[in-house]
């Protein structure tokens, strides 16, 4: 199998350098590890609304995003922050307006994010995008085998995945130890988080005059937000868990009942019966978080790629990913701007 361009990675990045490359007429083949694109844009569905479970927000002055929904005529909406925000003591009081309604003024792509990812599927060729197709080495040529023995040729390859993962991929020869060493210290963002969704058939804490904002002392759940759909009768509550990860890989289900138990006891007994309850650990996607990516960094990283990774064998490796973006690293505006950069190099070859 031969092509100009194998991307590696469906998600944000890998979706929009694909459009990118087939509007100017480029060969390009994707490959995607997982059964779903999207990578970290994820959604729980219930009665036909989507519920992120990974990125959430866009923000005012974020121009690629923006562009990407007015080209796919996809609404966006205000994050909801009306009404009292709620602080949770590690005795379990609460008490009003404590705090601030931390993402007040950002905004919501209409549909969840997958609503975006979704658009770009369906406007490429089904003949060049494929799921479940894990790549097991890459090699000068370039070249790459997936797991099935299927070997694909091109004029360059980029790796649309987060570096710890490309670190991860056997190189053959084996990348200089600047390069793997540069891949193997940028943070996944989101790899250390989970998020849980309570799905209910009305946005109650709203009539209730509460915002359905709350941060916590007590946990397990850090920080939470109203997560309802823009459109629909249904609301939702989201919430960052606040444990480490290994501690959340053995609570089990446990952890899900005291997230439950948290809503109830910040928005009151409606909270108790949601008609669905989904926990999102993304330390535990493989695909998406490595070992090292269990501890999260201490704040926002200065994402920008390494030099270490620029010309790796001649321009004919191409690395493109959110935490490698010129701006908004770590974003979905900067998944973006990574896929412009990398069809700008591209397409002026």
């Amino acid at each position: 199998m031969n092509t100009q361009t194998l991307i590696i990675g469906g998600g944000l990045t890998g979706l929009a350098l694909a459009y990118r490359l087939q509007q100017a007429g480029h060969d390009y083949l994707l490959v995607e590890a997982r059964g779903r694109f999207g990578g970290r844009i994820k959604s729980l569905t219930v009665d036909g609304q989507n519920f992120d479970l990974g990125p959430s927000w866009i923000w005012q002055g974020q121009h690629r995003v923006a562009a990407l929904l007015e080209h796919f005529n996809l609404p966006v909406f205000a994050q909801w922050s009306a009404g009292t925000q709620l602080y949770e003591q590690a005795s379990g009081d609460v008490v009003q307006n404590a705090g601030f309604m931390s993402m007040a003024g950002s905004m919501r792509i209409g549909g969840g994010t997958s609503a975006l990812t979704d658009a770009l599927v369906q406007a490429l060729d089904p003949a060049r995008i494929c799921t479940n197709a894990a790549v097991r080495q890459i090699g000068t040529g370039p070249r790459a085998m997936l797991e099935n023995g299927d070997i694909i040729t091109a004029q360059q390859i980029v790796i649309a995945v987060p570096p710890r993962i490309a670190a991860q991929v056997t190189f053959e020869p084996s990348l200089p130890l600047a390069a793997l060493s540069a891949l193997a210290a940028i943070p996944t963002w989101m790899g250390a988080h989970a998020k849980c969704v309570a799905v209910y058939p009305t946005p109650f804490w709203r009539a209730n005059g509460m915002s359905g904002d709350a941060s916590s002392r007590r946990g397990p759940l850090a920080e939470i937000h109203d997560a309802s759909p823009m459109d629909g009768d249904l609301g939702a509550l989201f919430g960052f868990v606040g444990l480490p990860a290994a501690i959340r890989a053995q609570a089990g289900d446990a952890l899900k009942d005291a997230a439950l138990a948290q809503f109830v006891n910040l928005f009151g007994p409606q909270a108790s019966a949601p008609i669905a309850l989904h926990l999102e650990d993304w330390s535990q996607a493989p695909f998406t978080a490595a070992p090292a990516d269990a501890t999260p960094p201490p704040g926002h990283p200065a994402y920008r790629k390494p030099q270490a990774l620029d010309a790796i064998w001649h321009g004919q490796l191409i690395f493109a990913v959110t935490e490698m973006a010129p701006d908004n690293g770590g974003l979905i505006e900067g998944a973006l701007a990574a896929a412009d950069t990398a069809a700008a190099d591209i397409l002026t070859r």
